[in-house]
């Protein structure tokens, strides 16, 4: 069971995340951590390590001119070593519509680490056309 009331490496995660700290972020995962990145566009699949988890991040960010945000919207929930957190995200780009859209991620936390991270967007279609 995760002590949420605890500084964690899920609560770490969102202050590095929060500060565009990604040494910060790096040492809140895992060795092997894999992150699931939903959707049939270009930046999905299966992300393994941190250094593909911080290429997909910076893809993000690169893609969107900057302007990838994601912001919590609620509190996080923990069911043992479980933790899902929902979110609101939104990336902006010249020649496309704007994202900006609801989601839950869901991290599995190993060791005071992030192990895994799935996420679920309220329109993935939506989201698929934005990252091509």
């Amino acid at each position: 069971m995760i002590d949420m009331t605890a500084p964690t490496a899920f609560h770490r995660y969102l202050d590095a995340l929060a500060r565009g700290d990604m040494d910060a972020l790096r040492a809140t995962l895992a060795d092997d951590v894999v992150w699931h990145q939903p959707g049939a566009h270009s930046l999905a699949g299966d992300h393994r390590g941190p250094d593909a988890v911080l290429r997909l991040l910076g893809a993000f960010m690169e893609r969107s001119g900057g302007t990838f945000a994601l912001a919590p919207t609620g509190p996080a929930m923990d069911n043992g070593d479980l933790v899902a957190l929902p979110v609101r995200f939104s990336a902006q780009a010249a020649s496309r519509t704007d994202l900006a859209m609801s989601g839950v991620d869901l991290f599995r936390i190993a060791e005071d680490r992030i192990a895994e991270v799935w996420l679920f967007s309220e329109d993935q279609p939506a989201e698929d056309a934005f990252w091509g």
